[in-house]
């Protein structure tokens, strides 16, 4: 594995933080949520081995700071900035990316308009949840998550999010019971939650993935979720996703954020499947 290099990159609208480690084809890893780089932090190592892993923090959380005030998030944005970060590192070279929650919306995205650039792309659990049967009620419940944390703040929003969602097992513990890199990382997405919340929640979640244009590349998307998770709200839609491309949803150890919870079996499935890239 190669040392890890921190960059900055400035692209319309803000700066985005990003690190490089190991050598290899590109490995574009997208967070999603009020995440940041550091949730991929126990895969690096051992994908690095194979591929130049390239993480970052989507604009608006952490490391990535707005050059004006905040404004609501622009999918086709975010899919630009994950474009910029392939163009600087690979160049002309198409990437591997993997992208969580709505880092996996913006993976969608960035395959729809910018399908040379992408070699293979694993989705895992986008939340885009219109195209769901029952997208009205999921509409709605996420409209009640915004709606409670205008009114009722951050920690009524949380309980709201995290019972909805399936994910009210996966609370961290109390900060001073975490080690201090993970502290750090916890800290940092805390400080990310009013903005997701204000900024993120509505835009990724009532994106709509073009179904058709992503048949037209199926041969280079896998849709993944967790085995603990897919059968909740944010997993759901990529089984609709996955019927209308004709494969399979492949299972990842753990649930919605099963790379941060068990990092060494998830990096191990995904150094798998990329090796069965023949693009």
């Amino acid at each position: 594995m190669g040392a890890k290099t921190v960059n900055k990159l400035a692209v319309p609208g803000a700066t985005l933080h990003y690190e490089v480690t190991g050598s290899g084809p590109v490995l574009l890893l997208i967070a999603g949520g009020g995440t940041d780089a550091g949730v991929f932090s126990g895969m690096v190592g051992q994908l690095a081995a194979e591929y130049t892993v390239v993480t970052y923090d989507p604009r608006g959380n952490s490391r990535s700071r707005y050059d004006g005030d905040a404004t609501d998030e622009r999918v086709k944005q975010s899919a630009e900035d994950a474009l910029a970060l392939i163009d600087v590192v690979a160049g002309h070279e198409p990437a591997y990316v993997f992208g969580s929650s709505s880092g996996a919306i913006t993976g969608l995205e960035l395959i729809t308009r910018f399908p040379n650039q992408v070699r293979m792309l694993v989705a895992h659990e986008p939340p885009c949840t219109e195209v769901l049967p029952d997208a009205d009620d999921a509409r709605a419940f996420f409209g009640e998550v915004y709606e409670t944390y205008r009114t009722d703040g951050l920690t009524a929003a949380d309980v709201v999010f995290m019972m909805g969602t399936g994910m009210d097992g996966d609370a961290m513990p109390p900060l001073e019971d975490l080690l201090p890199e993970y502290r750090e990382l916890a800290e940092r997405m805390q400080a990310n939650a009013a903005n997701f919340y204000e900024h993120k929640l509505l835009p990724f979640t009532r994106y709509e993935p073009d179904l058709d244009a992503l048949k037209r590349v199926a041969d280079r998307i896998v849709p993944a979720a967790g085995l603990d998770s897919h059968p909740h709200l944010p997993g759901r839609p990529i089984e609709v996703i996955a019927n209308h491309l004709g494969w399979p949803v492949v299972l990842f150890p753990g649930g919605h954020g099963g790379y941060s919870s068990h990092p060494g079996p998830f990096a191990t499935h995904l150094a798998h499947l990329l090796k069965t890239d023949t693009v």
